[in-house]
């Protein structure tokens, strides 16, 4: 099970018989105040600068959001898409809750992108789904619908179903739908974790799709959560989680990332693990300072 995204020049195959796909989480102003004004008040430097770093420390894919509130969603999103797409070739995933702002981000895209998301909501599914099947993207369904987000994995794993069928109703092949079974904070749920992949393994068994998740949601609110995504990321690599969306300045999930795609025999001859080290090692930095650095950078930017 192959989905494939492109942008003018790269494409890239998402996919259990692939290394794990990054896509980069930081152009995104919820939560980062100085981005936000800044994209409201249409300056996209640090758009710019976002997507150059992140693409240089390793992300295969970005996501584009503008969710800014009172602001003009769909043109801000679209220039974004715009400006991105003329800093870095990698193809990119377009985020928005908007119905308005996804149709103009997807206009302003050149490429095969990956809309997020749709729901398991009729209302969304009737509204979502045709767009990306009109302009024959990709598309993460996550396992929530009207009533929530259920503890159940059985549940979930229905409302996943439902949107799979309806997508190939609509004429979307089964794999340009990429499932987001839901990472839940773990401090607050204790088998958040477990349950997750759980369906990721019955996901890509019974449904035969690939899977995504935002990552960096198991571990809010607890210390050291470069720590706990990067061990959360290798455990959802080893269930069948192929790509996530998750900071890539975080040179410990970089490596925890590299580390399970060489045990899962994703890294022919371990060459990107080679590379990755002695680019390491000429920086004179090892990993913990390369850490350090990324972080720095991370902060930098907020």
């Amino acid at each position: 099970m192959e989905t494939k995204l492109s942008s003018p020049t790269r494409e890239i195959c998402i996919g259990p018989a692939h290394p794990f796909v990054i896509i980069g989480e930081r152009i995104n102003p919820t939560g980062r105040k100085k981005l936000a004004a800044e994209m409201a008040a249409w300056n996209f430097e640090r758009v710019r600068a976002d997507a150059n770093a992140q693409v240089e420390a390793g992300a295969h894919m970005l996501d584009v959001n503008a969710g800014i509130p009172l602001a003009d969603e769909p043109a801000i999103l679209a220039e974004a898409i715009r400006v991105v797409q003329t800093v870095v070739q990698v193809p990119l995933s377009i985020d928005s809750s908007i119905v308005a702002a996804l149709e103009a981000g997807l206009a302003a895209y050149q490429g095969k992108p990956l809309v997020n998301s749709v729901t398991g909501e009729e209302e969304r599914l009737e509204v979502v789904l045709p767009l990306v099947a009109r302009y024959h993207a990709a598309v993460i369904g996550i396992s929530n619908d009207e009533t929530g987000i259920s503890e159940n994995p059985d549940e979930r794993f229905s409302i996943a179903k439902k949107i799979v069928e309806r997508a190939e109703s609509y004429g979307i092949p089964r794999e340009d739908v990429l499932i987001d079974p839901l990472a839940m904070p773990v401090g607050a749920l204790r088998y958040a974790g477990a349950t997750l992949f759980k369906i990721v393994r019955r996901l890509r068994e019974e449904l035969g799709v690939n899977t995504v998740c935002g990552a960096s949601n198991i571990s809010f609110g607890l210390p050291d959560r470069s720590t706990l995504n990067a061990a959360f990321l290798t455990m959802a690599i080893a269930a069948g989680m192929p790509c996530a969306i998750t900071n890539a300045l975080e040179g410990e999930i970089r490596k925890a990332i590299l580390a399970a795609d060489v045990m899962m025999g994703h890294d022919e001859n371990c060459q990107a693990w080679l590379m990755a080290h002695r680019s390491s090692a000429e920086d004179g930095a090892g990993s913990d300072g390369e850490s350090r650095r990324a972080r720095r950078r991370s902060r930098q930017r907020v």
